[in-house]
C-alpha cells in the first residue's frame, strides 16, 4: 500500500501530516506535482515532477494507483480513476470519495461547470481551515490503523 498525492493544489498543512505519518508507520508517500517539490529526507517519501499540462498529474497518478493504495486529492475526476483502480480516495479536508457518492459528485461538478461557463459565479470552496486539518489527520489515522490490522494478502 502507497499513498499517492495530488500535490499541486495540496495545503502545506496535508503534506506535514503525510510526512510524519509516513515516518511513523513507514508508508511510502508520493507527491506528483507539475512542478519541483522539496520533500524531506526519507526513505518513505518521494516525489514525482510530471510534465506542465490539464491533468497530467492526475493521468500519472491514476497510472501509478493499484488496488488498495490511498489517493490523497480534492479533484473528483481523479478520485473516479483512483476508485476505478481499487484504490481508497480521500479528500484534503478528510471526506472520502466512495463509489457510493461520486457519481453523485461528478454529476454536481459538471452542472458547476456548466453554470460557471454561462457566467454565473458559483463561488469556491470556503478556505481550509485548521478544523479540515483536523478532520483529514483523524480520517488518515483511522484509515492508517485498519491497514496495519488487516492481514496481508497473499
Amino acid at each position: 500500500m502507497q499513498i499517492l498525492v495530488d500535490a499541486d493544489a495540496c495545503p502545506a498543512v496535508v503534506k506535514d501530516i503525510l510526512f510524519r505519518a509516513a515516518a511513523r508507520v513507514e508508508v511510502c508517500v508520493t507527491l506528483v506535482a507539475n512542478q519541483y517539490l522539496r520533500t524531506p529526507p526519507s526513505r518513505f517519501i518521494r516525489s514525482v515532477q510530471v510534465g506542465a499540462g490539464f491533468d497530467v498529474a492526475d493521468a500519472r497518478i491514476v497510472e501509478m494507483a493499484a488496488a488498495g493504495d490511498l489517493v490523497i486529492t480534492a479533484d473528483i475526476p481523479l478520485a473516479a480513476g483512483a476508485l476505478g483502480k481499487g484504490a481508497h480516495a480521500l479528500d484534503p479536508r478528510g471526506e472520502w470519495f466512495s463509489a457510493e457518492n461520486i457519481e453523485e459528485r461528478l454529476t454536481i461538478r459538471s452542472m458547476m461547470d456548466q453554470l460557471r461557463s454561462t457566467g454565473v459565479d458559483t463561488g469556491g470552496p470556503s478556505p481550509y481551515s485548521p478544523r479540515d486539518g483536523k478532520n483529514f489527520a483523524a480520517q488518515l489515522d483511522r484509515f492508517l490503523a485498519r491497514q496495519r490490522k488487516a492481514p496481508a494478502a497473499g
